[in-house]
């Protein structure tokens, strides 16, 4: 059953008009025995409540402008038309390849002949002596390099100036004496740390019980044994590879040209001397420092007070000895853990 405002204002009404027919029925019977008497007015029905009243319609939207219509759009020039080609030219028929032929079996290659025994190695011939190196001709002498111009002599550096005198530093002030400070007052005494008493011998500790022997452990079980393993087939002989063909010899290389002999380098002609370098002018002597005043006397401290005797503390009592601790029982080596 619904509980919307809407739907109660549209029950409310239709179920008052089916009250009221089925009233209506009802009285049907009655009137010939009231005779014909005139009816009672109908009950006057309640107000409709103001949130349950029809609601106003709604105002009418306006009427949407229509899209503008859109532009035609231009037609796009044809593309060119594509020029033709010139016509492929027609190949010739290649030949069909021969048909491959079918090659002989290969032959059963013989057993791998044993290797010959070496024979000995040939005693090495001795080779002809080297020929004697030819002499080179002799080298041309070259003609004699010209004689270079003397260097310009550089010109002599200019005199420094002399550097003036610097003025004498001023004489340092005298510092007035420091005052002398107060004597320090006297400290109290310190007191004398006390000695301690004597340590107590604590009693001696009680013998540990033995611990039970520790069990063997079980030995390990032997490895089972591997399988043998199968005997590889045998492989099949290799067949004999074939024979070689020799190298041909190498011809013999062309024997090499004399080179020319190169020239003798010319002997390097003498330079000239260098001026001598000038002389450097002395270095002006610096002004003499003057004298620093000597420093003052220190003062005499005053000496320190002797510190007095530390006063002696009560010697402390002694501690009690311990009592003896009492015998622990000895456990067997089976003992049952439950009477603990």
């Amino acid at each position: 059953m619904t509980t919307s405002p809407r739907w109660r204002s549209v029950l409310t009404p239709a179920a008052m008009a089916a009250a009221l027919a089925a009233a209506a029925l009802a009285s049907g019977g009655t009137v010939y025995a009231d005779d014909h008497a005139t009816p009672h007015p109908p009950y006057p029905s309640k107000p409709v409540h103001p949130a349950h009243a029809p609601q106003p319609a709604h105002p009418a939207k306006p009427e949407h402008p229509g899209k503008p219509m859109h532009p035609v759009k231009p037609e796009h020039p044809g593309k060119p038309a594509k020029p033709e080609y010139p016509a492929k030219p027609v190949h010739p028929e290649k030949p069909m390849h021969p048909v491959k032929p079918e090659y002989p079996a290969k032959p059963v290659k013989p057993e791998h002949p044993v290797k010959p025994v070496h024979p000995d190695k040939p005693v090495k011939p001795e080779y002809p002596a080297k020929p004697v190196k030819p002499e080179y001709p002799a080298k041309p002498v070259h003609p004699a390099k010209p004689v270079y111009p003397a260097k310009p002599v550089k010109p002599e550096y200019p005199v420094k100036p002399v550097e003036p005198e610097y003025p004498a530093h001023p004489v340092k002030p005298e510092y007035p004496a420091k005052p002398e400070y107060p004597a320090k007052p006297e400290y109290p005494a310190k007191p004398v740390k006390p000695e301690y008493p004597a340590k107590p011998e604590y009693p001696a500790k009680p013998a540990y019980p033995e611990k039970p022997a520790k069990p063997a452990y079980p030995a390990k079980p032997a490895h089972p044994a591997k399988p043998a393993h199968p005997e590889k087939p045998a492989y099949p002989a290799k067949p004999a590879k074939p024979e070689y063909p020799s190298k041909p010899a190498h011809p013999e290389k062309p024997a090499k040209p004399d080179y020319p002999s190169k020239p003798a380098h010319p002997a390097k002609p003498d330079y000239p001397s260098k001026p001598a370098h000038p002389a450097k002018p002395a270095k002006p002597d610096y002004p003499s420092k003057p004298a620093h005043p000597a420093k003052p006397a220190k003062p005499d401290y005053p000496s320190k007070p002797a510190h007095p005797d530390k006063p002696s503390h009560p010697d402390k009592p002694s501690h009690p000895d311990k009592p003896d601790y009492p015998s622990k029982p000895t456990h067997t080596k089976h003992q049952d853990k439950d009477q603990w």
